[in-house]
């Protein structure tokens, strides 16, 4: 029984993470800007989100008063993340776009120690050295009028926001499940960004509004709900490893789908910043073992 139930983890968490590559996809394919893409994704995976809360027969309330206002600030961030992360890859590629985002596990063990009050390892100060040598391999030219450094640049942005969003959670919001935590933050999502968001009617073809909808349900609302699922049965740490793998799925299926290539010096750079994200995780867990 246990080996089942490893295995329907293991299909669980890499169809998860699958997804959640297969989301940056939605930046090139979705003809319209990354804020609006963001506002019409979660109001799809609001809905969505309730709706699996509500099936589960969990409460859509809070329990706590003050976690009406943590979900507020948590819902702002992930909002500001997820804008800049789809803006990234806009402006460079899908796959520069994910590999600057993926500096967030090493940008956590960086910054954890200070809010923890621990003492700052120094081979974390080395994976921290690496992962900026990689950032910088991926720049083609130490120029801001070049997209694609403004990319990595606003990429590795979005990995300091969704740095502070985990950590933010893990210390003030770990009572709720994945899909509840997710479902105020996506409906915190869509009220701040009402009134910056300029989608019209005419934006909206039969085309736009599926992709707009698949990208709720199969890209945003399953694959969180199956990583929820799959940490019943899997370790943090095979969890964490799996993730990892999001950059590499990413960018075969920007490949296939898309025809987007990778120069080596892109290969080497996201390699290097993969690699590290891989032992650290590997590190946090040894660490966080009782």
């Amino acid at each position: 029984m246990s080996n089942t139930n490893n295995r329907t983890g293991l299909i669980e968490v890499h169809l998860a993470v699958l997804l959640f590559g297969g989301t940056a996809l939605f930046s090139k394919l979705i003809p319209l800007s990354a804020l609006n893409i963001t506002f019409l994704r979660c109001i799809v995976a609001a809905v969505v989100l309730a709706i699996l809360v509500k099936s589960s027969k969990q409460v859509l309330s809070l329990k706590h008063k003050k976690d009406y206002f943590i979900a507020i600030i948590l819902g702002v961030i992930v909002c500001s993340h997820w804008v800049t992360y789809f803006a990234s890859m806009q402006l460079s590629s899908v796959a520069i776009g994910m590999i600057a985002f993926f500096t967030y596990p090493v940008m956590t063990v960086l910054i954890e120690p200070l809010i923890n009050k621990t003492q700052l390892k120094w081979v974390d100060i080395f994976s921290g050295l690496a992962v900026l040598f990689g950032v910088i391999l991926l720049i083609p030219e130490p120029n801001l009028d070049n997209d694609i450094t403004l990319g990595i640049i606003v990429g590795v942005f979005s990995a300091m926001l969704f740095t502070a969003r985990n950590i933010l959670h893990k210390k003030y919001f770990t009572d709720y499940s994945g899909p509840h935590a997710m479902f105020y933050q996506t409906l915190v999502a869509v009220i701040f960004l009402l009134p910056w968001q300029d989608v019209s009617t005419d934006d909206l073809t039969l085309h736009t509004s599926g992709l707009i909808i698949l990208l709720g349900i199969v890209f945003t609302a399953a694959p969180h709900a199956l990583f929820t699922s799959a940490l019943r049965y899997l370790s943090a740490k095979t969890v964490g490893l799996v993730s990892c793998l999001q950059p590499f799925y990413g960018a075969v299926l920007a490949l296939i789908i898309l025809g987007e290539q990778l120069s080596m010096q892109t290969l080497i750079g996201g390699s290097i910043i993969v690699a590290t994200a891989i032992f650290e995780t590997q590190q946090n867990h040894k660490r966080n073992k009782p």
